[in-house]
């Protein structure tokens, strides 16, 4: 027993020395992530900052348009907005099974770009291209400066972003010091940092993420070296706990008075500290490991949903549609995006305004579409080959369909309310959300990825309901652990360093004796 006690000290010392500024590091930087997050370009944002669709100079009804790009099979997705080179035009994504058009070297689900003004197909992004798109973004007086094409940098780590690369970065000159990142397939604005963004992501994402890893001769291992991390960072806190627990004299005290044994002001903190907050800080880093799914523990392999059997096919365009001035007449003025759409059977346009929801409207008539009593739920059954159990509609947020801040991790992504969630049947438990306004399938929720919400969303963001419809109570608990946290991790960086200098043999020089009289 003695000997185990021995190398369980031994395992916690030296991974506390290996780890404790790592340890610091994280709840430092968890902290600054609470109130600004890694940039992104959020739906709405996007949004927001294109400009109006009304006068912009739209000559081709999409299917000319198409045709004049050789595209005529089934889409995927098809978009009209003023949103590359300050132009209309119209992106295109075709059916992924379908060949690409000669000469096309688009990335893999990338859209083809055409001139809703010509039909041609924009392909090469340049510099005066990228220029017009950050220009249109600002929609005001901009002194925009072209600063490169890249591949990734500190703040591009996303895989959302592939299909764009190279990017162009372009300085926007205003009063935020923004810098945009422009698709170098579609010349859309892509991203979009802050002065404010980019400096406290370096004390904030950055470094909590393990960024500085990323990009280099590591990058591919950057995500074992972060599950890594994560085992030595668990094995430390657990170690120590034991260790706490035992040192602790919970009945009578030492000889000190105290009833912690450290005679150093600092292993005192880190003895007391640690019992107070080893729970909480055990609970960060297994969390912190769950966000990276480890060992893919949170796949399911569940099969795609059946969007195709949902909607009755991909999308094909109306012969005789309504024409873009109709569709733009029926909907707002404030409409910067029409998306064509195949939805439970019928062709729609979602006219999509700078805020707000979308208007959806026939894509025939231009009429204003509503759904008969029961139709989507009917095509919706059709996502899983299991049965329909139950269809519930949420007028609230739950545990599993909430909305947080923009700039957090999860946020950003449109949760409208209300909502359907339609239970299945099938071996893995499916549950998915509906739109009953424009029809739009909001996403799937298996066993295991509500698994993942506990593990990872509640023990790391401690996103519950009952506290982030109360803050600030969320901020200032956060907050206190986290110090609670940084006063383990620091008072570990000094022991560890005195620890590190006595193995050394390093001696504080000392102090110079005054001349004898």
């Amino acid at each position: 027993m003695s000997h185990l006690k021995r190398w369980m000290f031994l395992a916690h010392r030296w991974l506390g020395v290996a780890l404790c500024v790592l340890f610091a590091l994280w709840f430092v930087s968890g902290v600054v992530m609470m109130y600004v997050g890694y940039p992104k370009l959020t739906p709405a944002e996007r949004l927001m900052h294109l400009p109006p669709l009304r006068g912009a100079a739209v000559a081709l009804e999409p299917d000319q348009a198409l045709a004049a790009a050789g595209l005529q099979g089934p889409l995927r997705d098809l978009r009209l907005a003023v949103a590359s080179g300050g132009r209309a035009v119209y992106l295109a994504t075709p059916q992924p099974s379908k060949a690409a058009p000669p000469g096309d070297a688009r990335p893999r689900g990338a859209p083809v770009v055409i001139d809703a003004r010509t039909g041609a197909v924009l392909t090469a992004v340049d510099a005066p291209r990228a220029l017009a798109s950050a220009a249109a973004y600002a929609q005001g007086p901009a002194h925009a400066v072209h600063e490169g094409t890249l591949q990734e940098d500190a703040f591009t780590h996303s895989r959302a972003l592939d299909m764009h690369r190279p990017l162009h970065r372009v300085r926007l000159g205003d009063a935020h010091d923004t810098v945009l990142y422009i698709s170098g397939t579609t010349g859309e604005v892509v991203r979009d940092a802050t002065r404010t963004e980019r400096q406290w992501n370096y004390a904030g994402a950055w470094l909590h993420w393990l960024y500085p890893l990323r990009g280099g001769l590591v990058d591919r291992y950057w995500a074992d070296i972060v599950n890594a991390l994560s085992l030595l960072g668990i094995a430390a806190v657990v170690t120590g706990g034991v260790i706490g627990i035992l040192r602790w004299r919970f009945a009578g005290t030492y000889r000190s008075g105290r009833r912690t044994p450290f005679p150093s002001a600092w292993a005192r903190w880190h003895h007391v500290a640690g019992l107070l907050f080893m729970v909480v800080t055990l609970a960060w880093i297994f969390s912190g490991l769950m966000s990276m799914n480890p060992w893919r523990i949170f796949d399911s392999g569940a099969p795609a949903l059946r969007t195709n059997a949902m909607h009755g096919g991909p999308l094909q365009l109306p012969h005789a549609g309504a024409p873009v001035a109709a569709l733009l007449q029926a909907a707002s003025t404030d409409t910067r995006e029409l998306r064509w759409t195949r939805t439970a059977g019928h062709t729609l346009v979602q006219a999509l305004p700078a805020s707000g929801p979308p208007t959806v409207l026939d894509a025939h008539t231009a009429l204003p579409h509503a759904w008969q009593p029961g139709e989507l739920e009917a095509a919706a059954a059709r996502l899983v080959d299991a049965p329909l159990q139950r269809v519930e509609t949420l007028r609230a947020y739950d545990a599993y369909y909430y909305t947080r801040d923009a700039h957090t991790m999860t946020g950003g992504t449109d949760k409208p309310l209300p909502v359907l969630r339609l239970v299945f049947g099938d071996p893995h438990a499916s549950w998915v959300h509906l739109d009953p306004h424009t029809g739009a399938v909001l996403g799937r929720l298996d066993r295991h990825r509500r698994t993942s919400r506990w593990l990872f969303g509640l023990l790391h963001s401690w996103d519950w309901l009952p506290l982030l419809q109360r803050r600030p109570l969320w901020d200032v608990l956060l907050v206190a652990l986290s110090v609670g946290g940084t006063v383990i991790s620091l008072s570990g960086v000094v022991l560890g360093w005195r620890r590190v200098r006595r193995k050394l043999g390093w001696r504080t020089p000392a102090a110079p004796q005054a001349p004898m009289r």
